[in-house]
């Protein structure tokens, strides 16, 4: 089916924009955003998904306010067949106002505590990671692309009533975009089983004056790596340094999966080595952005339109839940003497031998 879309010069294959390379029913489309305040005490993410093959398009607004509650919204519907107007899913629109440097998000649900009108401005290039790919014997698990961009946030969040003023010089923040296949949806069978079920996954983009740096790893359970990103931005136009040697080292919280202390260094390709310490101060939650939520989570069929709203205290009491092992922690960060600020997700499912954990969900001793 043609859409509007279709009167530009952008296919990259024979079909119309809106039909996507494969009837995978895991095909997705996502934007991802976070921000922060530089003292840590507001912590806000949204994330907008577009799954063309189920034809659903859904989003989520979620806060996190002075580190004790998270508050957040969801919306679901149909997904219209012109890729134009799937950009707005009940209460939470996203536009782009200038691809790669300017993105506007209006969030208005008085109703459940939440509304909002923040723009993001780019600070940096943006970075592509390299691809992600893997396989579970002949079916690709994850095919994809994904970009990093770091930005300042402006304009106000109203929490239950209570306008919060949001300005460039004190909320930094990242953003994401990735395309592909991964696992949306309900889960559903696979037939014969192939392999552990085990995923490990660090991801840090990290604001500091002048400059960002952004690390994630993905590793087996042994240990080895299947994926890794290193890169060193400076603020404005210049090309982001990406290293080639990726380390790090962890000590995880007894009784979590969670960090309680991180260190990143970036090293080789000529560059100036890097090393970035992070102190978590708390958990955001990524179910509240629909990760892994069991009744709004990514690519549910809910209905034509469905809006709904959830509010928690934390830290949570069982982090070892399978709900509750995906975070992003928001994290002090110190790198070559720079004080900064900057979240680290992690998602630590099944053994990981150099982490102790040889179980599927057995908490870090």
């Amino acid at each position: 089916m043609l859409s509007s879309f279709d009167d530009y010069p952008i296919h990259s294959g024979s079909v119309p924009v809106n039909e996507t390379a494969s009837s995978d029913i895991n095909h997705y489309d996502r934007y991802f955003f976070n921000g922060y305040t530089t003292d840590g005490a507001l912590y806000f993410g949204v994330a907008m998904g577009l799954y063309p093959n189920r034809h659903v398009v859904d989003a989520s607004f979620s806060l996190v306010v002075k580190g004790s509650e998270q508050i957040s919204v969801h919306a679901s519907a149909r997904a219209p067949m012109d890729r134009a107007h799937a950009n707005h899913v009940g209460p939470i629109r996203l536009d782009i106002v200038e691809p790669m440097r300017r993105h506007h998000l209006v969030v208005d649900t008085p109703e459940h505590g939440l509304r909002a009108d923040l723009e993001f401005v780019a600070r940096s290039k943006p970075v592509q990671e390299p691809h992600f790919l893997v396989k579970a014997g002949q079916r690709s698990v994850f095919d994809y692309t994904r970009l990093t961009q770091f930005g300042h946030w402006s304009g106000w969040i109203e929490i239950d009533g209570v306008r919060h003023v949001v300005s460039a010089d004190t909320t930094p923040g990242s953003r994401d975009r990735s395309w592909g296949t991964r696992p949306v949806g309900p889960a559903s069978d696979t037939g014969a089983p192939v392999g552990e079920r085990q995923f490990y996954w660090l991801w840090a983009p990290v604001s500091f004056p002048g400059f960002a740096t952004h690390f994630d790893v993905n590793e087996h359970a042994d240990g080895s790596r299947w994926h890794q990103t290193g890169f060193f931005l400076t603020d404005g136009d210049a090309d982001p340094a990406e290293y080639p040697d990726v380390a790090y080292s962890v000590e995880w919280r007894p009784g979590t999966r969670w960090a309680r202390s991180f260190s990143i260094e970036l090293s080789g390709g000529g560059l100036p080595t890097r090393t970035i310490d992070l102190e978590p101060l708390y958990e955001f939650q990524m179910i509240g952005l629909g990760y892994g939520h069991p009744e709004w989570g990514h690519g549910f069929w809910k209905g034509e339109s469905a809006v709904g709203g959830e509010r928690w205290k934390l830290p949570v009491d069982t982090p070892c839940d399978p709900r509750h092992l995906h975070v992003q922690a928001v994290c002090r960060a110190t790198c070559d003497g720079v004080q900064g600020i900057g979240i680290l997700e992690q998602l630590v499912i099944g053994p990981h031998a150099p982490s102790g954990l040889r179980q599927l969900l057995d908490p870090a001793s």
